[in-house]
This record gives structure tokens, sequence and C-alpha cells, in this order.
């Protein structure tokens, strides 16, 4: 039986800070993708929802809550938790439904109302939370992990503000074609060095915000994607949610130390170049196939590093690969043709979704602008806390 499932529909509700509630964002996304595809809300028989644990109790139960806020109508619901890969598991979920022939038609949504400035843990004292530990103990928020990669590759690799600058002028170009983006609008090298420090050596246009925003696709079965007339549809050939191998040299988030490599050494692929090994061995094809990738840029430096985890260049080599024009829109491999989370930001039930909303447009070859010549192969990557992580492969 073939692993492939189709994508029929592919909606979204822009980005931005507007102040209401992410089960209206979830229902617009939800809306758009049916219509899209052409579905009635009564044909869907299963919901999966990625979970948002800020958006209060229903945030816990997004199938359910987004089922309820369609109408109820009998499907079977799923809620999925898994920090910035929920949305892929949610797709890895229908997925598994449909292959399964649990059913034929699954919506799955992702939305949230994010919290201005930087994610921080839920309230309450946890001690046994790591998350929480490294907020109370160290003080490290988010953006000082990310300044830690970054001063990474500039030890290692010889990475250069400006390489890090040219991520985001890269990416704002792309996002400034984009309508769901909520930053539309180009950036130079020197207005990213001109914003403040906020953890060095990043700046504030190196780091993505925080925002709301919402994502949906209707995936069905191949046949039942046939029976509608669509002979050709872009299909998900894989999707990838392994964990983390023992032991993890490099520091991750959210722990605050790394494990011992005295007595086990560590695996010669990094947790994010295993997601990606593991997607690619699942579709049968390789890095030198793809037509473009959607990666999960929390920071500009972060966005380099995925380079060489995707097999695109090797280690060390990101920044050389961006320099050469092989990642803007028009070269060989476009990364983040959406504009990515530096266009964005982050609504993490949603992005993960988000991504493959891309792919799914870029190779139907209704991207407008932003579009990739040809484009027959993509591949998303992100990270979550707790050995979260995903890649999604789509093809045409």
């Amino acid at each position: 039986m073939s692993g492939d499932i189709a994508v029929l529909g592919a909606g979204m509700h822009p980005w931005g800070k507007w102040g209401r509630s992410f089960v209206e964002y979830g229902t617009t996304a939800a809306r758009a993708a049916l219509a899209d595809a052409g579905i009635d809300w009564a044909d869907v028989r299963s919901v999966v929802g990625a979970d948002t644990v800020r958006g209060g109790y229903p945030g816990y139960v997004a199938g359910a809550t987004f089922a309820q806020a369609l109408g109820w109508q009998g499907a079977r619901v799923t809620s999925v938790y898994a920090a910035c890969a929920s949305g892929a598991q949610a797709i890895g979920a229908a997925r598994a439904q449909i292959l399964a022939q649990l059913a034929d038609v699954v919506l799955v949504v992702g939305a949230d109302a994010a919290p201005k400035g930087f994610f921080a843990p839920a309230g309450g004292e946890r001690p046994d939370d790591p998350d929480w530990l490294r907020f109370r103990v160290l003080g490290a928020t988010n953006p000082a992990y990310f300044g830690l990669y970054a001063r990474r590759r500039m030890a290692l690799h010889g990475d250069t503000l400006d390489d890090f600058a040219q991520v985001k002028v890269k990416n704002a170009a792309a996002g400034a074609l984009n309508p769901h983006a909520r930053y539309r609008k180009a950036v130079s090298a020197d207005e990213v060095a001109a914003s403040a420090v906020v953890a060095d050596p990043l700046r504030l246009l190196d780091i993505c915000a925080t925002s709301d925003g919402a994502a949906a696709l209707v995936l069905t079965s191949m046949d039942f994607a046939r029976r509608h007339g669509v002979a050709d549809p872009v299909r998900i050939r894989a999707v990838s949610t392994v964990s983390p191998t023992y032991p993890k040299a490099v520091l991750d988030l959210p722990d605050i130390a790394t494990d011992s490599a005295v007595a086990v050494a560590p695996s010669p692929h990094s947790f994010r170049a295993s997601l990606a090994r593991a997607a690619y061995e699942e579709a049968g094809i390789g890095p030198e196939e793809l037509s473009l990738a959607e990666v999960y840029d929390l920071s500009t430096a972060l966005e380099l590093e995925w380079y060489e985890d995707l097999g695109l260049c090797g280690t060390g080599q990101g920044a050389a690969l961006l320099r050469d024009g092989v990642t803007a829109l028009g070269g060989r491999v476009p990364v983040n043709t959406s504009g990515g989370l530096a266009s964005f930001g982050e609504a993490v039930p949603a992005q993960a979704i988000a991504q493959v909303c891309e792919l799914t447009w870029q190779l139907r070859g209704v991207a407008g602008p932003r579009q990739v010549a040809g484009a027959r192969v993509g591949i998303t990557a992100n990270q979550g806390l707790f050995g979260h992580g995903s890649a999604v492969v789509a093809v045409r």
C-alpha cells in the first residue's frame, strides 16, 4: 500500500497580533482549507487539532474545540501536543488514520493567540520541569539559547554577523510577497545591524516574534482524491517525528546541560539532521531532489544550521550556501519561500501546518511572485521542546 496521502485543501488566517481567540483564527483557516478543497464540512470524518497550552482549557483539546466551533457533525476528534512540532504530529496522526482506512477525509487545524514577548513556561512551581527550571535557575529565555547557537557557529565555522543579517534580508524579501505574513516589508542588512541587541550577538531583527495565526489542511486518501476529480494532487509522502539519540553532546532546549559522552560516543548525526534523514528514507528521495524547503528559523543563525541538517551542504558550509544565493528565491534550493518565521512569527500549533501549506501552494504552482519554477519536491523541518521535532516531505 502506498504511503501517500493527498492534500486537497490548504488555508490560513493571516499572522499578526489581532487580539482575538485562537478558535476564531482556527475556524477561519479551516473554512479556507475546506473551500480550497471543494469539500463540505459534513464530508470530514476526522478532525485533528494541534494543541496550544496558552489558549485556556479548550486549547488542550483542540480537535474537539474546532469540531464544535465548525458545528458538531459526528467526526472523530484527536488532539495533539508536541510543542513546536505539534502541527506536524497532527499531520502524522491524520495520515495514519487515512492509511489505516479509519477516515477518508481529515481536517488538520492549528491556531494560537500568542503572548507578547518571548514564550515563558506556564505558571506554578514545577521543579521537575526543565523548561520551568531554565527560566527560574538560569533566566535562560529562548533568545538566550539562540544567542548561544549563534556564538557557537561563529566560533566553529566563522559565520559573521552579516551572514546572520543576510538570512533576515532573504526571508523578509520573500515575506513581502506573502499575503499571509505578518511582516511584509523588505529590510536591509544595515537595518538588521542597527536593531537592538537582544541576546548577543543577535539583534531584534535576527529573532522571530510571537504571533497570532492559524493554518489548516484537508487531507484525504488517494482514492478519495481521484473520486473527487483530482487526478494529480500534492501528496504527503513522509512525516518524520523521530526522537534524539543518547548522548546529546550539544546543548538543546529546554535542557541546561548536555549528556556525558564518556561511555557512549555521540551519534554522527545531530537530532535535527536525523529528522531529515528519516524523512528522506521514508520518502525514497535525497536532498539533491529538493525543489524547496521550509525550515524553522527561530533565529537567523538557526536557519543556517538547518541547511546543513537537511543535507543541502556540508557541516559549516551554510553561510557559504547563503552567500552564493542558493537558498534565495531564484536560487537552486530556495529556503523559506513563505518568508519563514522571520516574516510570520511563532504561532506554535500552526507553524508546522503553515509550512505544509506553503509547500502545497508551491507544488501546485500557485504561489504567485514567490513561486519556485517547476517545484516538484519540498521538505519542512522544525524542532520543539523535549525531543519533539519533525520533517514532512511533499511531492507533486
